[in-house]
């Protein structure tokens, strides 16, 4: 997140003393990728963070995969995802590739029992139904309809629901996501032509700091293993942090759409990027004006990369019998476009009211079990006419 923020106490310089009040010394925690090149924070601890217990169990979260190599256009009928209690058993994996886990969950209560971690991915979360608010060690964000929560690895963190109805997309990716390049000046603040800018970031608050010695269980996931570590004191014990490397959250609301004259490609839509694959934000906007403008997208060959889109809510115009909850898998080595009469049926039309999450993967996906057992079976035929 290349964007400074801090929250709480800490020193005025880095790496000396810092007292407690009653005295002794906070702990100071560097929270930094790429090695000591990357993106950090300072984090100071009321208790030293390094403090493990005991490991109780480790065992194996790899998905199952049903299609390794896969040439067929698929869709899922993901509000079809049977709900569960738990936060993590509620996550299920559709698509992987060596790059990244794209997923959904319907969790039905809030994650409280216990910390979770991940330790191998950066974790983008979209809020397509529930309400409540990301409980981290850096500060707290709420959260609701049409939210994404960036949530780097790392991060020690908890979910509050304030409703059972839950329904989240999420993507979890080995390289860090970062806002467009193209959008942003050589410091990293975003240019005036940007589809957003900091103002719509929200950032963390409501720092809890806890001083709490016991068992407390944190779930990390490490290289497709969900290892349960119990910690002497509690993960929330920050006093303090300042840095670049934190979770936020941005509402696909905030984002304003790109139009013009003729059809606009999809990287105008694109809201994060990472050096695997991108994502981009379809949003209520006005149609193309020119006087023969074809609002429908035209057809176009997956050469380079494998195409999801996650259908959030609105009516989705390039498609038939397309559902909120649906996603769509457009293989790479096959071309795609707009359904029969699509293309027809746009013409004239002046706006659209979708609202539609998109992520590009640059490697092919391998398809889950779990994926298929959502299957409509009939997708990659929907072209004929």
């Amino acid at each position: 997140m290349p964007l400074y923020h801090k929250l709480g106490d800490f020193p005025q310089k880095r790496h000396t003393q810092f007292e407690k009040p009653n005295g002794g010394f906070y702990y100071e925690q560097l929270f930094g990728t790429e090695g000591f090149h990357g993106h950090s924070s300072l984090s100071y601890h009321v208790h030293r963070p390094t403090q493990v217990k005991e490991i109780l169990n480790s065992y194996s979260v790899e998905p199952k995969i049903a299609i390794g190599k896969n040439i067929k256009s698929l869709l899922f009928k993901g509000f079809e995802l049977k709900p569960e209690n738990d936060f993590l058993d509620s996550r299920k994996a559709m698509l992987v590739n060596k790059d990244c886990i794209i997923g959904l969950a319907a969790p039905k209560e809030s994650l409280r029992n216990y910390f979770y971690k991940n330790a191998d991915a950066d974790e983008m979360l979209f809020i397509h139904r529930g309400k409540g608010k990301l409980r981290t060690m850096l500060g707290n964000i709420p959260f609701e309809y049409g939210d994404y929560l960036i949530i780097p690895r790392g991060i020690i963190y908890q979910i509050d629901f304030e409703t059972e109805d839950n329904r989240l997309f999420y993507v979890e990716s080995y390289s860090p996501f970062y806002t467009p390049k193209r959008y942003k000046n050589q410091s990293g603040q975003h240019l005036e032509h940007s589809p957003f800018c900091e103002r719509d970031f929200i950032l963390p608050n409501e720092l809890e700091t806890h001083d709490e010695k016991g068992d407390f269980l944190i779930k990390i996931k490490k290289e497709g293993m969900l290892h349960e570590v119990v910690y002497a004191t509690h993960p929330f014990d920050v006093v303090g942090w300042d840095g670049y490397n934190f979770p936020y959250g941005f509402s696909i609301h905030n984002f304003e759409p790109i139009t013009g004259r003729v059809h606009q490609p999809p990287p105008v839509h694109q809201t994060f990027e990472t050096a695997t694959f991108v994502v981009c934000s379809f949003c209520p906007r006005l149609y193309d004006y020119h006087p023969k403008a074809i609002p429908a997208p035209y057809n176009h060959s997956n050469i380079d990369s494998d195409e999801v889109l996650y259908y959030v809510d609105g009516d989705f115009m390039s498609r038939n019998n397309i559902e909120q909850g649906h996603i769509t898998l457009h293989p790479k080595g096959i071309p795609h476009g707009p359904a029969p009469g699509a293309m027809e049926r746009s013409i004239g039309h002046k706006e659209t009211q979708e609202l539609a999450v998109m992520v590009d993967t640059f490697r092919p996906l391998m398809v889950t079990e779990e994926a298929m057992g959502l299957d409509d079976g009939q997708y990659y035929k929907s072209w004929c006419e």
